[in-house]
């Protein structure tokens, strides 16, 4: 595949996630009181995933997540150059996505950007890191065996939609640095004070997910 076309196929959908799956929090909400709209948003995040799994994972295998790629990376799944390319497209894909959001929402409404848990750094780091870990490694195991590929973008969805559901009430969920990197950008002061978290920790998660994944696989054979 072209990966010139590989990155535009991340960056649409990094676009659509943030688009869709951030509009929502920010039309609904994602309050721990409001459960609707908590459970709506934890639903936009998954579904997003399998809409996108199915349209461009045939092309760039749809990760349309830093901390995916990263840990694609480390399990030697894509070279270095894709990882850069993947990981440019993503951050740009979500730039764009939360510029249009807010042409509709208007930066007030949070463009669901991320907020650290009661100010912690230290707790809001760990949760993203657990968050994250639990979310890549349930890719690495799904996408691991040829015969998954007609379930994998609704199981992928589907571990989205759970570490959603526990996380928004801690930090809105993060497990993306580039979803979170985008509606920050523009929403300004301390979502943007703060992204470092939602970028960082991610990462450390989906690099922690490739070491334990090799490990248990290893011990496998």
């Amino acid at each position: 595949m072209n990966a010139f076309k590989k990155y535009v196929a991340e960056f649409i959908g990094t676009f659509v996630l943030v688009f869709f799956a951030c509009g929502t929090a920010a039309v609904v909400g994602c309050s721990a009181e409001n459960g609707t709209g908590y459970l709506l948003t934890a639903l936009a995040f998954g579904l997003v995933i399998v809409a996108m799994a199915y349209s461009i994972g045939n092309v760039s295998g749809c990760h349309i997540n830093p901390a995916v790629s990263i840990a694609m990376l480390c399990a030697g799944k894509i070279s270095l150059k894709d990882f850069v390319g993947y990981v440019v497209a993503q951050f740009a894909g979500a730039t764009v996505g939360a510029a249009a959001l807010m042409a509709f929402v208007g930066r007030d409404s949070g463009l669901g950007a991320n907020a650290l848990y009661e100010g912690n750094i230290g707790l809001s780091i760990l949760i993203e890191v657990i968050l994250t870990f639990v979310f890549v490694l349930a890719i690495l195991g799904v996408t691991s065996k040829v015969e998954n590929g007609a379930v994998a973008g609704i199981v992928i969805g589907l571990s989205l939609t759970l570490v959603h559901i526990l996380g928004i009430s801690f930090t809105g969920t993060s497990v993306n640095p580039a979803r979170s990197f985008g509606p920050a950008l523009f929403v300004g002061g301390d979502a943007l004070a703060n992204v470092w978290v939602f970028i960082a920790a991610p990462l450390v998660g989906g690099v922690l997910a490739a070491i334990v994944y090799k490990f248990l696989t290893e011990e496998k054979k």
